[in-house]
C-alpha cells in the first residue's frame, strides 16, 4: 500500500464480498477508488491534518455505505461531499481537547516538503495556519468555493444554506484571510478573491 497521504485504501482482490460488476458494492468500490484523492484533499483542507483528513474520509464513507443503494449515480458526488462536510463539522464540535498535530517532525521543518523552493513549503504552511483560524463554516465555504471550484449555488446546496449566506461567509472569510498576519507578505495591495 502507498504510504503517501490521500493514496487511499486499495480494494481487496476481487472487490468487496458479493460485489458483482453492477452491484451497489461494486459501484461503491469504484466510486471510492476514483474519488479517494479528491475526498482526502477536501478533508485535509477542512481539518488541516493528513491523519485527521483520512480518518474523516473513512468515517464519512463508513456512514454512507449502508445507504449507498439509495444514492443516485448523478448525485453521488454531492451526497458524499455534503456528508464529508457534515462529518467534519460534527467532529469539530465534539472535539474536547485541542490537539497540535504536525504533518512533519519539528526538526525537519526547514526542509522543503513541496519541492518548490525554500519558501514554497512555508507559504503553504502559512496558508493552512490562516485557514485553520477561520470558523468552521467559513472554512468549509472557502474550501468548497475556491479549492473545489464549486459555484455559490453548489456550495449552498452542499451546506444546506442560501446563496446569500455562502457569499457573506466567503466575503468574511476572505477579509479574515487578507488580515491574517501569516499572509501579510502574500496579500497584494488591492483586493483579491471576489466571493461572487
Amino acid at each position: 500500500m502507498d504510504d503517501t497521504p490521500g493514496s487511499g485504501p486499495e480494494p481487496a482482490p476481487g472487490g468487496a464480498p458479493g460485489a458483482g460488476s453492477g452491484s451497489p458494492d461494486a459501484e461503491f468500490t469504484r466510486f471510492v477508488a476514483a474519488r479517494w484523492r479528491t475526498l482526502a484533499h477536501t478533508a485535509y483542507l477542512l481539518t488541516g491534518d493528513f491523519h485527521e483528513a483520512e480518518d474523516l474520509v473513512q468515517v464519512t464513507l463508513a456512514r454512507i455505505y449502508p445507504h449507498w443503494r439509495r444514492v443516485r449515480p448523478e448525485t453521488a458526488e454531492h451526497y458524499v461531499r455534503r456528508a464529508l462536510v457534515n462529518a467534519g463539522r460534527s467532529r469539530y464540535r465534539k472535539r474536547r481537547v485541542v490537539q497540535l498535530l504536525l504533518p512533519f517532525l519539528p526538526e525537519a521543518a526547514a526542509v522543503d516538503r513541496d519541492g518548490g523552493g525554500p519558501r514554497a513549503g512555508e507559504s503553504r504552511d502559512e496558508l493552512m495556519a490562516a485557514l485553520a483560524d477561520l470558523p468552521q463554516r467559513q472554512r468549509a465555504v472557502v474550501v468548497l468555493r475556491y479549492w473545489e471550484d464549486l459555484s455559490a449555488e453548489e456550495v449552498a446546496h452542499t451546506l444546506g444554506c442560501s446563496v446569500g449566506t455562502v457569499k457573506s461567509q466567503a466575503s468574511r472569510a476572505l477579509a479574515k484571510l487578507r488580515a491574517h498576519p501569516a499572509l501579510a507578505d502574500h496579500v497584494p495591495a488591492g483586493r483579491f478573491g471576489d466571493p461572487r
